[in-house]
């Protein structure tokens, strides 16, 4: 009987010690992906699109979605960022504030969000959704959606 209730015991600690240990590593790769993003916040705040740009997926498979359409590809997306945005003034103060970051398996996560974009000129505002996907060991943003 001892024998039993010990196996029994042993067999739920281990259950609960790989279901927390899994719960951490999510935990971490979510916050790791949070983090990316408030750090763009700071590059983009710097006026620094080069660097705002290294968390995008370096490839012509990138998707990015907004008002006018679909861009394929990190280069045109930077293009695009630069043609946009060719001062300070039109980029402002930008905040992103994390609605919700879903981890959908070990390499993959969804993020939506806001932005908002203060500026002289007018504040400009709206919703994201960013899918990231990990490679070479690093969290890259493959699809982005604002609007």
């Amino acid at each position: 009987m001892k024998n039993h209730i010990f196996i029994s015991f042993m067999t739920l600690f281990l259950l609960f010690t790989s279901l927390t240990s899994s719960a951490q590593k999510r935990n971490i790769a979510i916050q790791e992906v949070e983090s990316i993003l408030l750090n763009q916040e700071k590059q983009w705040n710097s006026g620094d699109i080069d660097a705002f740009m290294e968390d995008y997926w370096k490839s012509d498979e990138l998707q990015f979605i907004g008002s006018s359409g679909i861009t394929y590809g990190w280069q045109k997306t930077k293009d695009n960022y630069f043609r946009r945005y060719p001062d300070r003034a039109t980029m402002g103060h930008l905040t992103f504030t994390i609605i919700k970051t879903d981890q959908l398996s070990k390499n993959a996560m969804m993020m939506t969000g806001k932005f908002h974009l203060k500026r002289d000129m007018g504040d400009a505002q709206g919703h994201f959704l960013l899918v990231w996907r990990k490679i070479k060991g690093q969290w890259l943003i493959i699809a982005d959606h604002t609007s």
